[in-house]
């Protein structure tokens, strides 16, 4: 069983997150995010001739893709260069040779990292927050923490995914380039291939079924990836009905009612946030 010196672990997050509040990178996130989500909520039905958050499902179903295509790439280029950065610096080798072991090292730096992730994320969007609690009340605003939450989780899934590309690159280049190709596969080419599974099956929409391909590539059965991509469940976490999800069109609307249920999908979620740090952890090692 690992041992943490907690104490040790501590300091090393608090001194990853003061970095980030001094070199202003919170504060930037934060604003970023503020900026986005009252635009999109307040304009987003500007075509249909109105303006302002008409309902709660109506700003979280806007502000569902912002996240996923902002907080991933925010993760990723915060946490890609954690340890391979410290390795080019020289500075790796003056930190494992303090009482501080890997495991220590690595925790300290998600931690702090994770803190200011989701600070900048829970400040970005408390704005938001409160101008939906004078609209709907205190319903909305349930609701509309409850997709902040999913957002923070997903943001700590991808900088997971950033500490593991950092530990088995060996060099910022690199990791810089696995990090943005990371962010392409998940965000853009994932829903692709599985789009293309479901043309090539019996699961496509509104054709026939596809023999052998058919047989092996159902709906049903590639449903079930979606539980492969963090993005996709973060997505399914934030619905309010199947009808809805389905409306997206695409792979969305192969989801069964089973892969729905919310601890499901949380299941999930804590799962890509733990399973990426324990691997690079153990490479770390």
């Amino acid at each position: 069983m690992i041992q943490f010196e907690w104490r040790q672990v501590a300091t090393l997050a608090g001194k990853e997150f003061r970095d980030r509040v001094r070199n202003r990178w919170v504060l930037a996130v934060a604003v970023v995010f503020t900026v986005f989500s009252v635009a999109i909520s307040y304009f987003g039905g500007a075509e249909q001739g109105t303006l302002g958050p008409r309902s709660i499902e109506f700003v979280i179903t806007s502000l569902v893709s912002l996240v996923i295509y902002l907080v991933p790439l925010i993760a990723l280029l915060l946490g890609f260069d954690a340890i391979v950065g410290e390795r080019e610096r020289g500075s790796l080798d003056l930190l494992l040779a303090l009482p501080l072991t890997r495991g220590e090292l690595l925790l300290g730096k998600y931690l702090g990292l994770a803190g200011a992730l989701a600070c900048s994320t829970l400040a970005g969007f408390a704005l938001m927050a409160g101008l939906l609690y004078a609209r709907f009340g205190w319903p909305g605003l349930y609701q509309y923490l409850g997709f902040v939450l999913s957002a923070t989780l997903l943001g700590l899934a991808f900088l997971s995914l950033a500490l593991f590309l950092s530990v088995l690159s060996r060099d910022r280049t690199r990791a810089s380039g696995m990090a943005i190709a990371l962010w392409f596969f998940f965000v853009l080419v994932f829903d692709l291939l599985l789009l293309g599974l479901l043309v090539a099956g019996s699961g496509q929409p509104g054709g026939a079924s596809g023999g052998i391909a058919g047989s092996l590539f159902s709906g049903d059965w590639v449903a079930w990836l979606l539980l492969l991509n963090p993005a996709d469940i973060f997505r399914i976490l934030n619905i309010f009905s199947l009808d809805q999800l389905r409306s997206l069109g695409g792979v969305a609307g192969i989801v069964p009612p089973s892969l729905a249920d919310p601890w499901l999908m949380s299941g999930a979620m804590l799962a890509w946030i733990a399973v990426p740090l324990v691997l690079a952890a153990r490479r770390f090692r």
